[in-house]
């Protein structure tokens, strides 16, 4: 099983943009996908993204936004988050091949 860890979350201002960073180690990851879970809320997909990065998908509402990518040679991949909401605060995770990071906070203020 592969191991995630997030970063790049924090405090930014509505309007504001964020790019999070999922690094994995054991062993490069194949598909992956960022999710998010805002308080008393369900997690919910956000983007996805397969192992050549030629193909993403994301979530309907938050298309024009945000935009996952990779880069196999660091093992690494990321989400870019432009014109931040307040609603789009929420604790993100990656998931890949089984294996969940341990999600990093962003919050949004208006």
């Amino acid at each position: 099983q592969v191991q995630l860890v997030e970063s790049g979350g924090g405090l930014v201002q509505a309007g504001g943009s964020l790019r999070l960073s999922c690094a994995a180690s054991g062993r490069t990851f194949s598909d992956m996908r960022w999710y998010r879970q805002a308080p008393g809320k369900e997690r919910e997909f956000v983007a996805g993204i397969n192992w050549s990065g030629s193909r993403t998908n994301y979530a309907d509402s938050l298309k024009g936004r945000f935009t996952i990518s990779r880069d196999n040679a660091k093992n690494t991949a990321y989400l870019q988050m432009n014109s931040l909401k307040p609603e789009d605060a929420a604790i993100y995770y990656c998931n890949s091949d089984g294996g969940w990071g341990q999600g990093t906070q962003v919050t949004v203020s208006s």
